[in-house]
């Protein structure tokens, strides 16, 4: 158990780098539009939002070297672009070349959400997989607090203070690289994609898998109960449809929103650049303390009952801070009620998503699926962080918030209604059920 942890903890290193690539933009932002004098749309289109294309364009595609060259290879080229994007987005000369960069460490991101949950779900026992895929989801919360502390310790120290906020990723970014090197593959890929079952039982056996020949006979049988490979039609469409609703409703919340534009939705509140950035700090750390929260309970209460929690805190929150803007009540307020939102965000959606969505699918379409969820969640962050500038200068605060109030509504309304429970149990016991009855998941609440 504690190999498994390690390689767990390790292999979601790129979490880290996934949040910290995600935030650092922030405090970059206006510094950024000021520097090259770009428009609005402009600047939504290819400053902060290219990272976002780059991370649609991985998600979307990074199936195919999980697939064919295998996890920890993928694993590897993720930590390959994320170094390229670090240090050479902080050297940008102009504009064009910077969102190249940024889109590259954007690919980096979406592969990332594709192999690391695909890989830790696939070595971990049933007992604690949730935990430990949602380690994961910490890192990428650890590195969005380290990003805004960066940011705000870095701001104002020199006239590339904002180079160096981008280039300080390039660190972790190289100490992922060296890690990952020693790390196993996944027994289940090499069962699955290369039959080698004897390495297979090896490494199951190395990290400490007590009963190994029985794992590996509940692999072998999955491979042969799932023999179809189109994610879409057949025994995976139910399962495909939880993942794209469930990673719409997680963008449609406003999360991405928040996290890119924190410093700009505090200034419309009233508080000046420096609390602003302090304020950005301050959700990270609310972030962290939930997220590590929810970490702590999604084994014991299961993934559903978080959700839960999630979506009625969603609702309030962002009803509050809708309300606030209506009525100029302060930027306390909103500041109070975005950390509200945060740890909604951080202890449902947050924890949830990279677990659910890497538990519902069978090994022979896992990584499909998580491109899937991926590129639906990264679809919907890009759009959103594209167009923000440019809806925050035609609408409201208000009604920007109200319209993440009602999809947030929506999201409870699936919760309630529609979403299995999935704790417990093992990825091939799932899978045989998603496969020959699809009801037993719903049943299983």
């Amino acid at each position: 158990m504690k190999k498994i942890i390690y390689w767990s903890v390790t292999v979601a290193v790129a979490g880290f780098l996934f949040g910290f690539d995600t935030a650092v933009i922030s405090g970059a932002d206006k510094p950024i539009q000021a520097l090259w004098n770009t428009s609005s749309l402009f600047h939504g289109l290819f400053i902060m939002s290219s990272a976002l294309w780059g991370t649609l364009l991985g998600a979307l595609t990074g199936n195919y070297p999980c697939d064919k060259w295998g996890r920890k290879p993928t694993l590897v080229l993720v930590g390959v672009l994320f170094l390229i994007s670090a240090l050479g987005s902080a050297m940008a000369p102009e504009a064009y070349s910077f969102a190249l960069l940024r889109f590259i460490g954007g690919v980096g991101v979406g592969i990332s959400s594709i192999v690391v949950p695909a890989y830790i779900s696939e070595i971990a026992p049933a007992k604690y997989r949730g935990r430990l895929v949602a380690l994961y989801q910490f890192q990428i919360v650890f590195g969005i607090l380290v990003a805004f502390v960066s940011n705000f310790l870095i701001a104002g120290t020199s006239a590339i203070d904002w180079r160096l906020m981008l280039g300080v990723e390039a660190i972790p970014a190289l100490a992922y690289l060296l890690m990952i090197i020693k790390a196993p593959e996944s027994p289940r890929w090499l069962v699955q994609k290369k039959n080698e079952k004897a390495k297979a039982r090896s490494i199951l056996v190395t990290l400490g898998e007590q009963n190994p020949d029985q794992v590996l006979n509940d692999i072998e049988r999955d491979k042969l109960q799932n023999s179809q490979s189109k994610l879409f039609g057949g025994s995976y469409s139910k399962p495909a449809l939880f993942a794209f609703l469930f990673a719409a409703f997680n963008q449609l919340s406003g999360i991405n929103f928040i996290i890119y534009y924190a410093p700009r939705v505090f200034e419309l509140a009233g508080l000046d650049v420096n609390q602003s950035l302090l304020s950005g700090a301050g959700i990270g750390v609310v972030n962290l303390c939930f997220t590590m929260l929810g970490l702590s309970l999604i084994d014991k209460f299961g993934r559903r009952s978080l959700m839960y929690i999630g979506s009625i805190g969603y609702v309030i929150s962002l009803s509050v801070v809708a309300w606030a803007f209506s009525t100029e009540s302060g930027g306390l307020t909103v500041v109070a009620f975005v950390f509200v939102f945060i740890a909604a965000h951080a202890i449902g959606q947050g924890t949830v998503i990279w677990v659910f969505i890497a538990e519902i699918f069978p090994n022979k379409v896992r990584s499909k699926g998580q491109s899937l969820g991926s590129g639906t969640h990264w679809f919907f962050a890009a759009a959103i962080t594209l167009l923000m500038p440019f809806f925050l200068e035609r609408f409201s605060a208000t009604e920007v918030f109200t319209f993440f109030t009602l999809m947030m509504l929506g999201q409870l309304i699936f919760v309630a209604w529609f979403m299995p429970e999935t704790k417990g149990r093992s990825l091939e016991a799932i899978s045989l059920d998603t496969n020959n009855n699809q009801g037993t998941l719903d049943a299983n609440r």
